[in-house]
């Protein structure tokens, strides 16, 4: 099998008639696509999960910059670069954790500005109110788009190439296609190391609330005909004390200066299980989501979700009427738990301030 076999998957794509992604708070049951023509349809796809993990939600953030662009010069050609600034905004509310988020916006801030200097005023005149920015944004965000499928790719070469010979690996949440423009960076290595021959089995976790383990990780995997076997997130130490996992391979939300790393809840436990039962403990992730601005994960600030998300399921009430609930979308897994961070830019092993400085600048 090839590593292309193991690349099937796009849950974000741009059309002729705007965005569109693959609803994944419906899959494996339905596959049905979102067709998105506003920003203010893509800041609410963000915020309710139509769209997930950190590199996929900054390509969709890219091209709502795009829909906001064509919105605004349609109906303010001479206006348009000052009244995107609110659009910007909405984008950039809609989830407060994942920093290609807040990465993937600047960047258009920025080509913005690059492209009309001085902005809101366009400095190319082409008619009253200027040239239509439209193409010019979507020639960037899908530059983005395109650079995060390569990056992906990298890093599936570097972080399966610290992988040492032949064992079963246990992942969490859904760090694959689904998350990114494409292959995945947590998967992306089990997909290159799969072929490489370095994995024999995938376990994952089911990752409550949302259960992107048990609905999308596991249906990536089918796809591609990697062999998985899904587990409650209770059941990774008890499977690692049985012997045989060699790796727990993650993704990233944020990363601070220090490699702390934000992940999905759950992945804090994973590390301390990893660390106690000797599992080599691997985060993945693009150099967009790393945030040098922070010194250490303290500084993250962690989103909250509704209570409902844990007290019910699929909208159904399973929890005791009268119990509340904590909900907590993240948390942090401190850098000297981590063995490896896995960049497009390299490897970092046993991270340290000074090594994540010297990766950046790389």
């Amino acid at each position: 099998m090839t590593e292309t076999r193991h690349d099937s998957i796009r849950a974000v794509e741009w059309t002729g008639q705007g965005l569109s992604l693959l609803d994944q708070r419906i899959l494996p049951l339905r596959h049905e696509q979102v067709l998105l023509e506003d920003a203010a349809g893509v800041a609410a796809a963000i915020r309710d999960m139509v769209v997930r993990g950190a590199p996929a939600i900054g390509v969709t953030a890219a091209y709502g910059v795009v829909l906001a662009a064509r919105a605004r010069y349609a109906r303010s050609p001479a206006t348009w670069a000052q009244d995107i600034e609110q659009d910007l905004q909405l984008l950039a509310a809609s989830r407060p954790t994942a920093v290609n988020l807040f990465w993937a916006l600047e960047r258009m801030r920025t080509h913005i500005h690059t492209l009309y200097p001085g902005s809101p005023a366009p400095s190319t005149k082409q008619g009253e109110g200027g040239a239509d920015p439209t193409p010019a944004l979507l020639a960037e965000a899908r530059k983005i788009h395109e650079e995060d499928i390569a990056a992906n790719r990298h890093m599936g070469e570097l972080g399966a190439a610290c992988i040492e010979g032949r064992g079963r690996v246990i992942t969490h949440c859904n760090t694959g296609s689904l998350a990114t423009g494409g292959y995945g960076t947590a998967l992306g290595v089990i997909r290159s190391a799969y072929a490489a021959g370095k994995i024999e089995r995938v376990f994952a976790d089911e990752t409550r609330p949302w259960l992107q383990g048990a609905r999308l990780t596991a249906w990536e995997l089918v796809q591609d005909q990697i062999p998985v076997t899904l587990m409650a997130d209770g059941a990774a130490a008890h499977l690692m004390r049985q012997g045989g996992v060699t790796w727990a391979i993650v993704g990233s939300d944020r990363i601070a200066a220090n490699g702390d790393v934000a992940n999905k809840i759950g992945t804090y436990n994973l590390a301390v299980a990893a660390r106690y039962h000797g599992v080599k403990f691997m985060v993945v992730a693009p150099t967009s989501t790393v945030d040098m601005k922070i010194k250490s994960g303290a500084e993250i600030h962690i989103e909250n979700r509704s209570p409902d998300e844990v007290l019910s399921l699929n909208g159904q009430r399973v929890a005791a009427p009268g119990a509340e609930a904590w909900n907590p979308s993240f948390d942090v897994t401190p850098a000297a738990l981590v063995d490896v961070i896995v960049t497009e830019k390299g490897v970092v092993h046993a991270p340290t301030p000074e090594k994540m400085a010297a990766m950046m600048r790389g």
